[in-house]
């Protein structure tokens, strides 16, 4: 590594950029020095050699794609002369590549809320989730009327927040999409984070109540009551007298402590740069691994950014039965992309081209260093409970809300997502940004919770990563609110596919 380029694997034939670079500069990396021909921006990447039209330029020693043209060592390596070597879908062999696992002696502990049904809660959140699009103004509003009331009791911290979420769907749906809708909105009312919840109907839409009981499941009634609107007379004052009394219920619950292999974390990557898979990405990675080895759960999704990088995790599934799944996963998501005549590959996003990333297969190889590098113990599908411990896939797309939201409906306590260009976007859970360099950190400090990009600078990743897992650890004890949680930026994106009538 140079004083301004970062070569990250020994096989890699080109470097990145850690700080602007102009023409004419000389690059050291190892003993070689090399002259710049172009202007190279921060997070891209600098070739180490010559190359001709064709050739795999490698990056994390996997190839990342083809040159489209021949190309001068120094010279800038982007879209203009990068393309993804990926096409059309794949057959996979099970080619096991598993780990050595060991599990500690000694398990930490977080202070969390235990459920009556045994689920662990790390917020005592009471939840407002309606059944339908078309009252998201009514929702809001008797959320906000609770709050005001009840504000006392949140400052004093007997319960954390009184919210509603809106969304658009629960009606004029059909088939799968509907399923979609439900199976999200069952799991944030089953969601241990809430302490109670009130489920607000219409009256007349596709996913009735009496409909949308049978997906949610057992519940307990002191926790969950229900009110379709179109029955009473006054919404708003029969929506407070039920919140009075699920406030009153969610204020018994007290924080105990709680062993760390009950905490489930979702992994997430959006507006990610040439630095995400070096700082951030990696750091997850370090942490899920850790989490597993107490035997928690960490659950990673966004599947079209595993397509270029699946195999890795393919090869890492417990068995071929779980293998098996993960084909599945990748393959379904492909057909998803097939049946609407897109291209499987389009990706990345222009803000991620901006920052450094040019194919695909460069997206994936460092989305998929979330995952660490443990066993893949299981795959579940959207809107499906996540019960495995250790690393599990979760389909979902990779837009930021929708796979926020599904790691959430899942069972996800909290969600880490990374970033190199900022978002102040949070899930219904608390959602612990970690930025990817220390420029975006110190920029946007109202958005970031936690700074990777120190990596770059003069800390090691062991250390770094023993570092964040305590603050996680206070993240689940609620001694340290997230930015989201702090601006009450919480939002839900349910993935929709198909006809809406």
């Amino acid at each position: 590594m140079g004083t301004k380029t970062l070569l990250i694997n020994k096989n890699d034939n080109i470097v990145i950029a850690v700080e602007e670079l102009k023409a004419g500069q000389n690059i050291t990396v190892g003993s070689e020095k090399i002259e710049l021909l172009a202007d190279i921006p921060v997070g891209h990447k600098v070739a180490l050699r010559d190359f001709k039209a064709g050739e795999e330029v490698i990056r994390y020693g996997f190839p990342i794609g083809k040159t489209t043209a021949a190309v001068k060592k120094g010279e800038w390596i982007h879209t203009h002369n990068l393309k993804t070597a990926l096409e059309g879908k794949l057959n996979y062999n099970y080619q096991p590549d598993l780990p050595e696992t060991t599990k500690p002696e000694e398990i930490p502990t977080f202070r969390g809320y235990r459920r009556k049904n045994g689920k662990v809660g790390i917020r005592n959140d009471i939840w407002i989730i309606n059944t339908v699009g078309c009252i998201n103004k009514v929702v809001e509003r008797m959320a906000l009327q609770a709050e005001i009331k009840h504000q006392p009791l949140i400052d004093a911290g007997k319960i954390d927040s009184i919210h509603a979420f809106p969304h658009p769907y629960g009606c004029s749906q059909l088939a799968g999409d509907l399923k979609n809708t439900q199976k999200a909105l069952a799991g944030m009312v089953n969601h241990p984070n809430a302490a109670a919840v009130l489920v607000v109907g219409l009256g007349c839409e596709n996913n009735l109540i009496a409909d949308f009981k049978e997906i949610i499941g057992e519940y307990n009634s002191d926790r969950v009551k229900f009110i379709d609107l179109q029955d009473v007379e006054d919404d708003l004052k029969v929506a407070e007298s039920i919140l009075d009394g699920l406030i009153d219920y969610a204020q018994k619950f007290e924080q105990e402590d709680i062993p760390v292999s009950e905490l489930k974390i979702g992994l997430k990557c959006g507006g990610s740069d040439g630095f995400s898979g070096v700082t951030a990405n990696p750091l997850l990675g370090k942490i899920s691994d850790k989490l597993a080895a107490y035997g928690g759960t960490s659950i990673l999704t966004e599947v079209p950014e595993m397509f270029g990088a699946e195999t890795i995790l393919m090869n890492r599934a417990k068995d071929k039965a779980t293998f098996d799944k993960v084909v599945k996963l990748v393959n379904g998501f492909k057909d998803y992309f097939i049946s609407h005549d897109q291209e499987i590959y389009e990706n990345p996003s222009p803000g991620n081209k901006e920052g450094g990333i040019t194919t695909l297969e460069e997206k994936s190889l460092g989305c998929t260093q979330k995952g660490g590098t443990g066993i893949v113990n299981d795959v579940f599908f959207y809107g499906d409970p996540v019960e495995g411990k250790g690393l599990n896939l979760l389909e979902s797309p990779g837009n930021d809300l929708v796979a926020t939201t599904a790691l959430s409906v899942s069972g996800a306590h909290m969600v880490l997502f990374t970033t190199g260009r900022g978002t102040p976007f949070g899930g219904p859970v608390p959602t612990v940004k970690v930025s990817s360099n220390s420029r975006i950190y110190e920029k946007k400090q109202n958005w970031i919770d936690f700074n990777a990009g120190q990596l770059l600078e003069d800390r090691q990743m062991d250390d770094l990563a023993g570092e964040f897992f305590d603050y996680l650890l206070k993240v689940a004890s609620k001694d340290i609110k997230t930015k989201n949680e702090e601006h009450n930026y919480r939002e839900i994106a349910i993935f929709k596919d198909g006809v809406t009538l």
